[in-house]
């Protein structure tokens, strides 16, 4: 990936990572996506501004009589975009399903609809479901860092055993390789760099760097147990002579469980003025999931994470195939 998304930067001076996700989904060509009852004015709003970007091709689903109201309250013009009528959220989430199953669609995105409610209609279908737990995460832009910060699982799964945290570590390792993060450096998480029988978080997290050694989690460099500043801290690793490929330079953190993980995102998003778009992973096509919070630029960003993960889905497929 070009420099300007992963590496240091000047003092003083850094680009706008979230905006250069952008143009790197413009480049791939912008998909159809599904967004599920953008009846709200930031749903719409970040629905209808990411297919003016050249982002996504949007098909809304939801009460056609309301979209168009909160178009008009909003001053947005629909144009041409399609809109696929259901009265419910419910039924909403499962007619985007059934589009992302037959091919018409390549990606979700949510709108005024509870999560819960969206991903049990991706969950409850079968061919939604892939080898893998499907898995949150946070692409986060903090102007502190040198690089994308990539926070994962802080919206799902709320306390994963082994396996889910396995498959939560492929599936953010699966993300920045859409990015162009060759090798990512990814750190789990927990209160200390020490293993203690006492804290179930190092643990796993030992078992995991295992798994890396042996093949089963590929493509990156892990490493853990590691406290938070060790993760990020140059400054922390050496003064504690944690050597290291991952510490003081990590690209993922992966989180114990979904409370410290929501703790640590909002933590960033509000105290350091981060920005953050997210996505889920290890579905049968990605979904952007944001927040009600959440600005225009961040739903923008979300939508441009799903069409890079389409668009590696894509070229994998045609390795494959081809």
């Amino acid at each position: 990936m070009n420099d300007d998304v992963t590496s240091h930067t000047p003092s003083g001076w850094r680009p706008d990572r979230l905006d250069r996700l952008e143009q790197l989904a413009r480049d791939a060509g912008a998909i159809r996506v599904a967004v599920i009852y953008p009846v709200d004015g930031p749903s719409l709003t970040g629905a209808i501004e990411s297919q003016k970007r050249g982002l996504i091709e949007a098909v809304l689903i939801g009460p056609e009589a309301r979209i168009r109201q909160v178009a008009e309250e909003e001053g947005l013009s629909l144009g041409s975009t399609q809109i696929i009528a259901a009265d419910t959220p419910e039924k909403a989430a499962s007619m985007a399903v059934d589009l992302a199953i037959s091919g018409k669609v390549e990606g979700l995105k949510k709108g005024a609809i509870k999560t819960n409610i969206l991903m049990h209609a991706v969950i409850s279908e079968k061919a939604m479901r892939t080898a893998r737990r499907m898995s949150h995460v946070f692409a986060i832009d903090v102007s502190s860092y040198a690089r994308l910060l990539f926070v994962s699982d802080a919206a799902i799964n709320i306390r994963p055993d082994l396996g889910t945290l396995r498959d939560i570590t492929a599936n953010a390792i699966d993300l920045t390789h859409a990015l162009g993060i060759e090798r990512p450096k990814v750190a789990l998480l927990s209160a200390s760099e020490n293993i203690n029988e006492k804290i179930e978080s190092t643990i796993f997290a030992a078992a995991i760097c295992k798994m890396a050694d042996r093949g089963t989690i590929s493509g990156a460099d892990v490493d853990g147990p590691l406290a938070m500043d060790l993760a990020i801290s140059p400054k922390a690793a050496a003064i504690k002579g944690i050597v290291s490929n991952v510490a003081g330079h990590a690209d993922i953190l992966i989180v114990p469980d979904l409370v410290s993980g929501n703790i640590l995102v909002k933590d960033l998003d509000y105290l350091a003025q981060a920005e953050t778009a997210g996505i889920v992973m290890g579905a049968a096509v990605p979904i952007a999931l944001t927040s009600r919070a959440d600005t225009v630029e961040q739903r923008c960003a979300s939508a441009a994470l799903v069409v890079l993960v389409a668009a590696a889905r894509k070229k994998a497929e045609g390795l494959i195939n081809g």
